[in-house]
């Protein structure tokens, strides 16, 4: 990629309606995350563990790194690029969410693609966590994102 030109850096955020503690555990847990998110988790985040994260209905899967976890605050984590979520405490019962996602690789092309892929993807997991936090729906978002590409087991 030319030197003069700025790789893409994807931001999304949202407003959740639920203290800190309890957007941040979401996100810790599989079992949690498995219900607005992926399908399973191999197990919680954790500095510096490597956890796999399914899709079954895509026959999907993701090895993903744990770089760094501050406790209700923030994560980083590697899969491939960087992602980190940040926690801000807008009141007791309020939580604004950051996404940020960088390092994407390969052609111009590739990288624009990479790129407008993860906002449309992280935006559709914060509309779902939103949903399920606050209201306790399932909205089942990422699996109805492309069900022409659900596999048969």
């Amino acid at each position: 990629m030319d030197e003069r030109i700025q790789a893409p850096i994807v931001k999304v955020e949202m407003l959740i309606r639920r203290p800190a503690h309890e957007v941040f555990e979401a996100f810790i847990d599989p079992e949690i995350t498995s219900k607005f998110w992926f399908t399973k988790g191999s197990g919680k985040l954790e500095t510096g563990a490597s956890v796999q994260w399914d899709w079954a209905m895509y026959g999907a899967s993701a090895m993903v790194e744990v770089k760094e976890i501050e406790v209700n605050q923030r994560i980083l984590l590697d899969w491939g690029t960087l992602v980190e979520w940040t926690f801000t405490s807008q009141a007791d019962d309020a939580t604004f969410m950051t996404i940020t996602n960088t390092g994407f690789t390969g052609s111009g092309d590739e990288i624009v693609k990479q790129a407008l892929d993860a906002t449309e993807g992280f935006t559709i997991v914060l509309c779902g966590l939103k949903a399920y936090l606050e209201h306790g729906l399932r909205l089942n978002l990422v699996s109805d994102k492309a069900p022409y590409a659900h596999i048969q087991v």
